[in-house]
């Protein structure tokens, strides 16, 4: 995918590149911040861990659409 730099600034266009599997990203969850690493990547969003639960003895995953987030340098 080929990403255009015409007008806009270099953290729009990282927010905008699709992250690949393994990069640490950036996301809002409930008006809080959170990092982790991409176990996945569709179409429109990215699977990702960042965390684990103690609880359930499993890792916390969710789903972000690629708007939703910024891959960390």
């Amino acid at each position: 995918m080929a990403v255009s730099c015409f007008g806009k600034d270099k953290d729009e266009v990282n927010r905008m590149a699709n992250a690949k599997v393994g990069e640490i990203i950036t996301f809002k969850r409930d008006g809080e911040s959170h990092e982790g690493s991409v176990t996945g990547v569709r179409e429109n969003s990215v699977i990702v861990q960042y965390g684990y639960s103690k609880e359930k003895d499993e890792p916390l995953t969710t789903i972000v659409n690629h708007k939703n987030y910024k891959i960390k340098k």
